[in-house]
């Protein structure tokens, strides 16, 4: 069985990078048994309606601006699983989660930039999640909590976004590693509420975490709720594993989480 996990896919300038973050998420991939498939929620990716792919095989979406050319060519060309697809559809189904099946989108940033470190010869099937930031947390962790018996079937669940992520607040041209207090602050509250599954405490995050009106602006949450898609897709295995944390910009939060453990 595998772990469903939380990676933060960071800026998009990380698919060009060699750091920490990235060495990291190169050795994360030889972790655990080659899943047969990976189920992705990203943060790029927001509806109303949970949204899921059936692809033969994803273009690359450049969903960014004012990067350096290179960044534009790279490709990632995973291809779908039907199968899976299917199988998650029907899951939605018989929990009453309404569901639409999406043939024509790509993979956005969120997606392929954490995907192609992990698994950088896009050999492994994946299935493309959308993210609703309308939705209670509850809710967004029963949608996590539906899937759980696809980690069982070895299918890796990964959920893409930022626990400090706030676009107004980063400083692109200070890159000296210093970190801001209110991110920390954030990022600890955090790490003690998940490693005791404090699901009251987490579904009231925006009320009862030190500055979280700063880690998780209003205007973008999406980055912060996937946590709650993966953390619901081990419910059956509550524990919460810190794999990695670094910053970048002064409070962009690079944190990968494992939840459930490997069998």
């Amino acid at each position: 069985m595998l772990p469903s996990l939380f990676v933060a896919h960071g800026a998009p300038l990380l698919a060009m990078e060699d750091n920490e973050y990235t060495q990291f998420l190169e050795e994360l991939g030889g972790k655990w048994t080659k899943p047969k498939a990976v189920v992705m929620f990203s943060a790029h990716w927001e509806s109303r309606t949970q949204k899921l792919s059936k692809v033969d095989e994803f273009e690359t979406i450049y969903d960014f601006g004012g990067f350096p050319q290179a960044l534009y060519e790279i490709k990632y060309p995973a291809k779908g699983e039907h199968s899976v697809t299917k199988e998650i559809e029907e899951t939605f189904r018989k929990q009453g989660i309404p569901c639409e099946l999406d043939t024509n989108r790509g993979l956005d940033h969120g997606a392929w930039v954490v995907l192609r470190e992990i698994y950088p010869n896009a050999d492994i099937p994946v299935i493309s999640m959308s993210v609703n930031p309308n939705l209670s947390p509850m809710k967004q962790y029963n949608i996590g909590k539906s899937l759980s018996q696809l980690r069982g079937q070895d299918i890796l669940i990964i959920a893409s976004g930022g626990t400090v992520h706030n676009l107004a607040a980063i400083k692109m041209g200070n890159d000296d590693r210093t970190i801001d207090q209110w991110a920390l602050d954030f990022d600890t509250w955090l790490e003690d509420k998940l490693s005791r599954w404090d699901l009251d405490a987490l579904f009231k995050y925006n009320s009862l975490a030190p500055s979280a009106e700063l880690a998780v602006p209003s205007y973008g949450n999406e980055h912060f709720i996937p946590i709650f898609y993966a953390m619901g897709a081990a419910d059956d295995d509550k524990r919460a594993t810190l794999l990695h944390r670094s910053y970048r910009y002064g409070n962009l939060s690079h944190s990968v989480w494992q939840f459930g453990e490997s069998k």
